[in-house]
């Protein structure tokens, strides 16, 4: 396995955006390419830990990529700018990851046409945000490159923030986008089951019914708009869990209640999903 970290280089004044004063870093877990695997190509997974759009919560990053990792995929940790950052700044962000990894895939053994996103919680809204937005002109533009060199083929959303209407919301995470200013068209545009259509990849969303940070109609929500558009989707509401649950065992685990047996499952099911996208 090979790990390296860097700093992706994004002209931020070129979008309007504001210069983090810290920049993001892309944690890259890859396989070796030994000679069984020369001529084979994998997978990328571009994980987005959680944490509300104030921090890039631990338990939700090195853990779960080297997870997937086990399993085969080239994995990429975002470390994305939170906290009065103006929208899209994260996305952009984001977006010049899918691009970096999409741009060596033949370094990392990856195919290009199989490069997934996968969220938690607020992360979550970052990785549907990248689902939806992908072709939008303003990433292309300020990354210079074509939209379909920012196109995920798929996304996996882990009590994902979604909507962005109160009561339901995480208002924390909406507000943090919003940089604590009142605009309701850029509340509404964040609203991401109202951004889904044809450009929506392929969807694995999971949820516990009892959460009470992120409420479950978030995803409820969301694979209802993706039923809507004909967008095939894969999802999971488990009783109970709540939130904040990463992988729900010992690999993860900062809290006694981050041990959740039932909704553990969803990484097995996960698994299968991927395959399934992965011989398609």
């Amino acid at each position: 396995m090979r790990v390296n970290k860097f700093e992706l280089n994004i002209d931020y004044q070129k979008a309007g955006l504001d210069v983090p004063e810290t920049f993001p870093t892309l944690a890259c877990f890859v396989p070796e390419r030994h000679e069984y695997l020369k001529d084979r190509t994998r997978g990328a997974i571009l994980v987005l830990p959680g944490g509300g759009y104030e921090y890039c919560s631990e338990r939700e990053g090195d853990p779960v990529a080297l997870r997937f990792l086990g399993q085969g995929y080239a994995c990429f940790v975002l470390r994305y700018s939170c906290v009065d950052k103006k929208f899209p700044t994260a996305l952009l962000e984001c977006a010049a990851a899918v691009k970096y990894i999409r741009s060596n895939a033949a370094e990392f053994g990856v195919a290009p046409d199989k490069i997934f996103v996968m969220g938690f919680s607020a992360g979550g809204h970052l990785a549907a945000c990248m689902a939806n937005l992908w072709n939008s002109s303003l990433l292309a533009d300020v990354l210079g490159c074509g939209a379909d060199a920012l196109k995920v083929n798929g996304s996996v959303l882990c009590y994902p923030v979604i909507l962005s209407d109160p009561p339901l919301t995480h208002e924390g995470s909406v507000e943090n986008l919003l940089m604590h200013r009142r605009d309701p068209e850029l509340r509404e545009f964040l609203s991401m089951e109202k951004r889904v259509g044809s450009q929506t990849p392929p969807t694995f969303i999971w949820h516990c019914a009892d959460d009470g940070c992120v409420p479950v109609e978030n995803s409820l929500y969301y694979m209802a708009a993706l039923s809507k558009a004909g967008i095939p989707f894969e999802g999971h509401i488990f009783p109970a869990g709540g939130h904040g649950l990463s992988l729900c065992d010992g690999t993860s685990a900062s809290d006694e209640w981050h041990y959740a047996p039932v909704p553990a499952a969803w990484v097995g099911l996960c698994f299968k999903w991927l395959e399934g996208i992965m011989n398609n």
